[in-house]
């Protein structure tokens, strides 16, 4: 069986060459054949799973080594994989919503000219995303790291001749360089404290180094899950990256890139139960993130921005949990699968939304839309109601479990945690519940509303074939976008009940993540009691605020808060004062150090030894008699000094 893992890559890797190399003569058939690839790969995927669950616990974990990358003496980097329980369930993730993402793909990008490459480009992204989960070292987890950049960078810019898009790439990207650095060191650090970066010897061996050491090697880490899952304060690119096309959204957010930090914080966990201090960073950066990305979805009137917020927040919950140790691994993952069906679900409904309002993203265009669009309605409210953790659904099983475990922390470290992540349910609440008020209930803000003028660039560019100016006309998807819908709702609504039934998922992932109980000062009755209260604040205030007044065609300007959260709570003018500014004023002050102090002792050098050799060249003058005098002087004072010796 350890044959099949490096078939995981191969599949969508083949997928992603023959259709970037194959030319024109695929494009009727390139979208079938990425969406196969991808499939296939979940076929193995499941093959693997089915034989990982027939071996004892301690025995689920398969190596297959290819070659050796880098055989240098003292330096040896090797293609390994390591297939386990933890990667096991990212592979099934990746390959399972990323197959459904693929199917959606076909209806939603039907009339895009470029299909053919955008399903190239998808393959990619889950080729690279494999490969990092799948490496047995950091170093090879920091070649589809990048790939993963890589793919983003593509997609996310995939209407490139949208100047929007173009920038929101080229931002992604470079956010991401930062924290790709902070990986860069973390594995350097590695390799100079245990002699090796691979997972086996370092993991194993951590509680060998100095704890100054691994905070180091901790807190770089952070820094690189900040910048691929968008967390404080390597956030600002998520928002921007909805200027590519939704299912791009749905992949990124859902199966692929902004998991990645947190399957790096988890796999690195023996890394962080040796450093508390990096630690306790972790969880401070999840609880700042969680509450930063509700408040921004509060305020946003895009509904891909809006449910963008809302993955910064789920996601911070992940980090929250991840640095709550062994008392949260489990659920950070737990959370993340679970929030990968709803999440996706919800994208794909969004494009839905759009694909029938002529690619509209401001809900205050909708309105009473679920009459029109019976399945998307029902596909998108199972989302809405999995991640606000209504009672029986996905979300309600682990997000629950991630407050509880918040709790468990003990002392007032536990407290604070705990209460962020309770405020964070009530807003989830609210703004989930906004969204889904202004897009499907209410009267139809659709009909005699001035159009974009044609000057406005377009949404998405596919809205040229659907008669963009005109008023719109909503109506259902085609199946190939509903079929995807329909099964990630049933995974909205069964799956975390389904891993919570004999702590299935606790003790699937335990034998790699390890788990503790910790030291709640509530019962998990309380917890749930608690978040119910936070559930229903937050529904009740939205539903007040825009399920019984009427929505203005235009946002009032609101709060001091209201306007900050429309502009992402000041991120990108913070980042252009203190970086851009910043960056600019410290440029200009090396520029004036180097002219005045550096250049200014090289010149001044320069011309001291030049006026020093102009008066030493007088000397030389050419005429035999001053030859003569000088040497004759000369003879003169070493007589003189001989005659004086002897005197004395």
């Amino acid at each position: 069986m350890e044959n099949l893992i490096a078939l995981l890559i191969a599949a969508p890797l083949l997928g992603a060459a023959v259709l970037l190399v194959g030319g024109r003569r695929l494009d009727a058939v390139g979208h079938w054949i990425g969406t196969l690839l991808s499939t296939t790969s979940f076929v193995f995927g499941v093959i693997l799973f089915a034989d990982l669950l027939g071996r004892n616990a301690d025995d689920r974990t398969l190596m297959q080594h290819l070659f050796t990358w880098v055989p240098v003496a003292g330096f040896q980097a090797d293609v390994t994989f390591r297939l386990d329980q933890l990667s096991m369930t990212f592979v099934l993730l990746i390959t399972g919503v990323g197959s459904l993402i693929h199917l959606y793909s076909v209806g939603y990008m039907e009339h895009d000219e470029r299909r053919r490459r955008f399903f190239g480009y998808l393959n990619l992204f889950l080729a690279a995303m494999l490969l990092l989960v799948l490496a047995d070292n950091y170093l090879l987890l920091y070649v589809g790291w990048e790939g993963v950049g890589l793919a983003s960078y593509l997609l996310i810019g995939f209407w490139q001749h949208k100047p929007s898009a173009a920038t929101a790439a080229k931002k992604a990207f470079i956010v991401n360089r930062v924290g790709d650095m902070g990986l860069s060191i973390a594995i350097m650090l590695m390799f100079t404290t245990f002699g090796t970066f691979a997972f086996g010897p370092v993991l194993s061996h951590a509680t060998d180094a100095s704890e100054g050491r691994l905070t180091a090697i901790g807190l770089m880490l952070l820094l690189a899950a900040c910048g691929k899952s968008a967390q404080v304060p390597l956030q600002s690119w998520l928002g921007d990256a909805m200027e590519g096309p939704t299912p791009v959204s749905a992949l990124i957010h859902a199966a692929t890139m902004v998991t990645a930090g947190v399957y790096l914080i988890v796999r690195s966990g023996a890394v962080f139960n040796a450093a508390p201090d990096a630690q306790l960073v972790v969880t401070v950066v999840g609880a700042v993130t969680l509450l930063f990305g509700a408040i921004v979805g509060c305020a946003k009137d895009d509904i891909k921005k809006a449910l963008a917020g809302s993955t910064m927040s789920q996601i911070g919950y992940m980090v929250l949990a991840a640095g709550l140790g062994p008392i949260g691994y489990v659920f950070a993952i737990m959370h993340l699968v679970t929030h990968g069906f709803f999440k996706a679900g919800l994208f794909l409904g969004a494009g839905s939304v759009m694909h029938g309002m002529n690619d509209e993203v401001d809900m205050r265009r909708y309105g009473g839309l679920r009459k029109y669009m019976p399945v998307t309605f029902v596909t998108f409210g199972l989302g809405y109601l999995a991640i606000i953790g209504f009672p029986g659904l996905s979300g309600f099983f682990s997000k629950d479990k991630i407050i509880e475990a918040a709790f468990a922390k003990g002392g007032t470290e536990g407290w604070i945690l705990g209460t962020c992540a309770l405020l964070g349910a009530a807003i989830t609440a609210f703004y989930m519940t906004r969204v889904m008020l202004m897009t499907f209930f209410g009267e139809e803000r659709w009909r005699n509303q001035p159009t974009r003028s044609p000057e406005a660039p377009s949404a998405e560019p596919a809205a040229e074939h659907r008669g963009e100016h005109a008023e719109p006309h909503p109506h259902e998807s085609p199946k190939v976008m509903t079929i995807p819908m329909i099964a990630l709702a049933i995974g909205s609504v069964f799956a975390g009940g389904f891993f919570s039934i004999g702590d299935r998922f606790l003790h699937w992932l335990e034998p790699i993540t390890g788990h503790s109980e910790g030291d709640s000062p509530l019962s998990a009755g309380a917890v749930t009691g608690a978040t119910m209260v936070c559930l229903v604040i937050g529904v009740g205030i939205a539903y007040l605020q825009y399920g019984r007044r009427p929505v203005p065609a235009v946002a009032p300007r609101g709060s001091l808060l209201t306007r900050a959260a429309r502009r992402d709570l000041l991120q990108d003018d913070f980042n252009h004062v203190v970086l851009v500014r910043g960056g600019e004023h410290l440029t200009r002050s090396l520029v004036y150090v180097d002219h005045t102090l550096v250049d200014g002792v090289v010149n001044g050098t320069a011309a001291g030894f030049g006026g020093l050799s102009g008066r030493l060249r007088r000397l030389q003058n050419g005429y035999a008699r001053s030859y003569a005098v000088s040497m004759f002087g000369g003879a003169a004072l070493l007589v003189a000094a001989t005659l004086l010796m002897r005197a004395v």
